[in-house]
């Protein structure tokens, strides 16, 4: 089964329709998947649905989509660093579902287990739990959370193997383990592609059974959202 493709383009050819729900890897702009953003920016599809931690920052990363007026709803825990998102959404332009960062991670990885809800305490007796069951457990209430399912998974990788076994780096891999299997369809981009059988089984973070579409994205600028240095000391 072929699943290295040329670029973001031809990776995404036939997966984007109006209204779509897709998830997204990366936390602020650390491990995101920006070729296959600026492919989803530029072929226009609109009215998305996106599950991501954030939205990026004003103009990078998701911000773009933000930008373009592509994403009707996003389902995110953090939104603080972009002005565009504050804006859509204080004017009533973007609709959004605000969930609890470590629940929004939970609700992707049972999607992706075949798990549709959950209980969780977080968000118990707070604007979080409106709406939602509350059963109690033990003396504690718990509310419960759907999983995710996504008609697409875009996440950014350091390495994979031709076969699509992939490994994060560090910090990078934040999101994207959780997102990649919560798609019905998930396209990964990666720093370096290596040989099958180059990588240690046992450091692989998302196995290639989940990975259906894989790009080379290198060179990366890797963008710094707060850049803070000490003042330099006087001579």
């Amino acid at each position: 089964m072929k699943k290295i493709y040329p670029d973001a383009s031809a990776a995404l050819e036939g997966l984007l329709f109006d209204g779509m729900t897709i998830c997204a890897g990366g936390f602020g702009l650390c491990g995101i998947p920006e070729r296959l953003i600026d492919a989803i920016q530029a072929s226009g599809v609109k009215e998305l649905t996106i599950a991501s931690n954030n939205a990026g920052i004003d103009n990078e990363g998701l911000g773009k989509l933000l930008r373009s007026r592509q994403v009707r709803k996003m389902i995110s825990s953090y939104v603080g660093e972009n002005k565009e998102f504050e804006r859509q959404y204080l004017s009533g332009e973007l609709e959004v579902e605000f969930c609890p960062q470590g629940t929004l991670a939970e609700r992707c990885r049972a999607g992706g287990a075949g798990i549709p809800g959950f209980y969780t305490k977080t968000g118990v007796g707070t604007l979080v739990a409106e709406g939602k069951e509350v059963k109690n457990f033990d003396g504690e209430d718990y509310i419960l959370e759907r999983g995710i399912r996504a008609d697409l998974s875009i996440v950014k990788g350091w390495k994979a193997d031709e076969s699509g076994n992939l490994v994060f780096r560090k910090t990078a891999r934040n999101f994207n383990q959780p997102m990649a299997t919560a798609g019905r369809i998930c396209v990964a981009e990666v720093e370096e592609i290596v040989p099958v059988g180059s990588l240690d089984p046992d450091c692989i973070h998302l196995p290639s059974i989940y990975v259906k579409r894989l790009i080379l994205g290198a060179p990366y600028e890797k963008k710094i959202e707060f850049r803070t240095t000490r003042p330099r000391e006087a001579a």
